[in-house]
């Protein structure tokens, strides 16, 4: 877009955002003739924000191209035109509006309430700073219509998000995202948006019943804590989100011992000061929580992202680098998997057959074998829980039980449709007090599903580019024969469907290991997802790691090879 262009665009968005500060952001810039402010100002108007994943993401500051009050105005207003289009019940019914800490969350949750109000629509407004599940399991209490939840999740500090639910308290999906982003498109400028004010008699504000709710029943679902719980020592920290509170409210309830906090990442920080990046998958993101676990010798270490829908685990490993180790989420998926499934095995009333467990196709594969060896059903899905948690809507024979993803989230207490760090935390804390009680560790639950279903080593690779869509391409018109050494027997393309929704993706299969490779969904890089099963029969545990892991190293040079 050319200069004139975008000044004459930033001219009139001035005109139309409803927020002073805003204005004023965008006029500073224009006032600056510097290249920098040229470049800046380019980037603010290189498009309107997309309804992507589940809502909107993106840097917050004045423009299009950015989180602020008239973006969040006129999702809500495309959002409302929507509900009341499809059916007129859903005033009544309401939407539950929620926020996490992050900067301007709360004035972008009034915003929305007020939107809504205006639109005639009742508003649930929960309290702020509570983490996402929180949201996600207010919908189906309140009988609501919707969900908008404001958080960006584990994104950068300077990022903010607009997330949205259905009624049935799952993350918003085809087609419904793309009929949502048509009404937005279709909204007029912000100024003209009506917004009902604060004190709005279609606004309802929740107290802590709420929550009180939600904790009820996640610890009558996950269980309490078992016998000789209170001598389990574990470290907690979450990462200067919002999901502190609650979990401590849970770790009690259920009936553990108080944690050994990390206190300086405890209170709500938008500037996420003692990290890097606020992504408990990132390195160095639990640096903190694991040198408190060595002074303490803590026996786990427990943390939460900044909106506390997903779960990081770290166990004493006196081989690993300052003692500690952090759990891949294949290795916590199969432990929870096999919790869940333990528990509803032990029950005389349940059904095996019944319980449906699902991972993504970017997950290991071990949940399937473990699901196989008690009489369950799994399915796979593609990534994303607004799939995971909807594997068994189609299905009458089943119920969903259990659904994880190998980026850290796990679905164990049915009642919240997405993940749930702090559920999955009273999960993990079960587990390793049982393991405890009887003088084994977490790890040694792990070993005992490798010893029993064969080693699952997985691992990730990222490639960086700007031409993810020429990657594809090529793979698409030339498949791979072998990688590191291995013949190619299968390949799968899903754009086809197949099973599953279109998705830019390809699969590999090779004898004991599998690929899977697929464009990064934020971020311009592509992105392989790696799996090697060694069995163990007729020789030791720890020979079979080892030779999955030369496998897997050949393996990785081969596709960084392809991807290159």
């Amino acid at each position: 877009m050319r200069t004139e262009d975008v000044r004459r665009e930033a001219a009139a968005w001035i005109a139309a955002d409803p927020d002073a500060e805003d204005r004023a952001e965008l006029t500073a810039l224009l006032a600056d003739d510097g290249p920098e402010a040229a470049a800046e100002l380019a980037d603010r108007f290189a498009g309107r924000l997309s309804f992507g994943t589940a809502g909107l993401r993106g840097a917050v500051g004045a423009g299009p191209n950015r989180m602020n009050r008239a973006t969040v105005t006129a999702a809500t207003a495309g959002l409302a035109a929507w509900l009341l289009s499809r059916d007129p019940a859903a005033a009544a019914a309401g939407v539950a509006v929620g926020c996490d800490a992050r900067h301007r969350s709360e004035e972008f949750a009034a915003q929305a309430a007020g939107v809504l109000a205006a639109a005639g629509i009742r508003v649930h407004l929960l309290p702020s700073r509570r983490p996402t599940p929180l949201l996600a399991y207010a919908v189906r209490y309140f009988q609501a219509a919707a969900g908008v939840m404001i958080t960006a999740s584990h994104n950068p500090p300077g990022d903010n998000g607009y997330k949205v639910y259905l009624s049935d308290g799952a993350q918003i999906a085809p087609p419904a995202d793309t009929d949502v982003e048509a009404a937005i498109a279709a909204v007029g400028s912000p100024a003209d948006v009506p917004v009902a004010p604060a004190d709005s008699p279609l606004i309802s504000r929740a107290g802590d019943e709420v929550a009180q709710a939600y904790l009820d029943t996640i610890c009558a679902e996950v269980g309490r804590a078992p016998a000789r719980a209170a001598w389990l020592r574990f470290v907690y920290t979450p990462l200067h989100g919002v999901a502190g509170e609650l979990a401590l409210r849970a770790f009690e309830q259920a009936g553990y011992p108080q944690p050994d906090l990390v206190a300086a990442q405890f209170d709500p920080d938008p500037a996420f000061p003692s990290v890097r990046f606020p992504n408990p998958e990132e390195p160095g993101a639990l640096d903190l929580a694991l040198a408190q676990a060595r002074r303490s010798g803590a026996d786990l270490v427990i943390a939460n992202d900044p909106d506390g829908d997903r779960l990081a685990v770290a166990i004493p490993d006196p081989a690993a680098p300052g003692g500690y180790r952090q759990l891949t989420g294949d290795q916590l998926g199969a432990v929870l998997g096999a919790f869940v499934l333990g528990r509803a095995a032990a029950d005389p009333a349940v059904r095996m057959a019944e319980q449906l467990v699902a991972s993504t196709v970017v997950s290991g594969s071990l949940l399937s074998k473990i699901a196989a060896a008690v009489g369950a059903p799994y399915a796979q899905t593609l990534t994303g829980f607004k799939w995971l948690v909807r594997a068994a809507d189609l299905r009458s024979d089943v119920r969903f039980c259990y659904g994880y993803e190998e980026a850290l989230g796990y679905a164990v207490a049915g009642t919240v449709r997405d993940k749930d760090g702090i559920s999955a935390a009273l999960a993990v804390l079960s587990v390793a007090a049982t393991a405890w009680s009887a003088g084994q560790s977490l790890q040694d639950c792990y070993d005992a599903l490798e010893q029993a279903h064969g080693v699952h080593l997985t691992a990730q690779l990222s490639v960086p580019t700007e031409a993810t869509i020429d990657v594809m391409s090529r793979l698409r018109a030339a498949a791979p024969d072998e990688l590191g050494g291995e013949s190619v027997v299968a390949t799968t393309d899903y754009t086809g469907g197949w099973d599953l929704p279109s998705a830019d993706m390809l699969g590999y299969q090779l004898p004991g290991a599998r690929v899977v490779i697929r464009p990064s969904g934020t971020e311009p890089k592509i992105k392989a997802y790696l799996e090697v099963v060694e069995l163990v029969t007729g020789r030791s545990l720890a020979s079979a790691r080892q030779a999955a892991e030369a496998r897997m190293s050949r393996l990785r040079a081969g596709v960084a090879e392809l991807l290159g």
